[in-house]
């Protein structure tokens, strides 16, 4: 009994010091991988492709990746975040490792699709005594001199803005890109998304599906003006001669559609110079056209 009883605890012991030895190598094989990581694969290289408007060298500034940092210790979302703040232009970024020492940072840049012009909605109507409120506050303003805000120089100039909604940049007076009537950008800043008072949040959406649909269609050169300041419907100067009226909480892809077709028959119908309204908001009609007058 003693010698089976020994036999037993020689066994449990071979048992402890395998499990021992097994945890153990396997330590020492992610140690050994770590270490072989953290010395082998630095960067050497660094690639960029897709890029036109951006030189080389300004994307890898901008990703904040440097020669001898570690392939697989580097966050690649934190490298395409970088350059899509830093780099307005670009739209995406796709940061690809080749081993033992290369990165490549794939970029895709973007082109201006409207030009959000500088807008204001109409105060709310006020009541006598407010009006008198803000009438002597403001002459104490002026009469002190203190306290006057310094515009906001950025919100009070046109930007231009990507298909997605991204702010680019401020625009030029040669910029071509539809004017957009109709939203108060708030704290602009490149490369960042437009953001718009709540209450303006539905133009801001409907822009953005607009804008999609016309690039999906190859109409944006189409298009010189957008209008949102209306509450059922988006304006919209169309093809030079023509201005259109597109319902809004309807599917835009369908009525830019009806609005191809239908101008596209007036034309053939009336010829070449004819202009006027195309409307696709009333129940009678798809789209019903009112002939410019004179």
């Amino acid at each position: 009994m003693a010698s089976m009883r020994h036999n037993r605890k020689r066994k449990r012991g071979r048992r402890r010091f395998s499990l021992l030895f097994k945890l153990l190598c396997a330590a020492a094989l992610v140690a050994a991988a770590t270490l072989g990581a953290t010395v082998f694969f630095q960067v050497e290289t660094i690639a960029v492709a897709g890029n036109s408007r951006y030189s080389s060298q300004e994307v890898i500034d901008a990703s904040g990746v440097q020669v001898g940092d570690n392939l697989f210790q580097m966050n690649k979302n934190q490298i395409s975040q970088r350059i899509l703040q830093q780099l307005p232009y670009i739209g995406a970024v796709s940061p690809q490792r080749s081993l033992p020492s290369t990165l490549t940072i794939q970029v895709t840049e973007i082109a201006a699709a409207a030009r959000i012009e500088t807008y204001q909605d109409d105060p709310a109507p006020q009541e006598p005594e407010e009006e008198a409120v803000q009438e002597d506050s403001a002459a104490q303003g002026d009469s002190s001199g203190e306290g006057e805000e310094e515009p906001d120089s950025l919100a009070d100039q046109p930007w231009l803005v990507s298909v997605s909604g991204k702010l680019l940049e401020p625009a030029a007076p040669s910029a071509g890109a539809p004017s957009v009537t109709g939203l108060t950008l708030l704290a602009p800043q490149a490369g960042t998304m437009a953001a718009v008072p709540q209450e303006q949040q539905y133009r801001l959406d409907a822009l953005k599906e607009l804008l999609s649909a016309l690039e999906e269609m190859g109409q944006l050169e189409w298009v010189s003006s957008i209008d949102l300041t209306h509450s059922t419907w988006i304006g919209m100067r169309y093809r030079e001669n023509f201005d259109a009226r597109l319902p809004l909480g309807e599917d835009l892809s369908r009525s830019l559609s009806v609005l191809s077709q239908a101008v596209e028959n007036t034309i053939q119908t009336r010829g070449d110079r004819a202009a006027g309204t195309m409307d696709l908001t009333q129940e009678l009609a798809d789209a019903i056209f009112t002939p410019a007058e004179g």
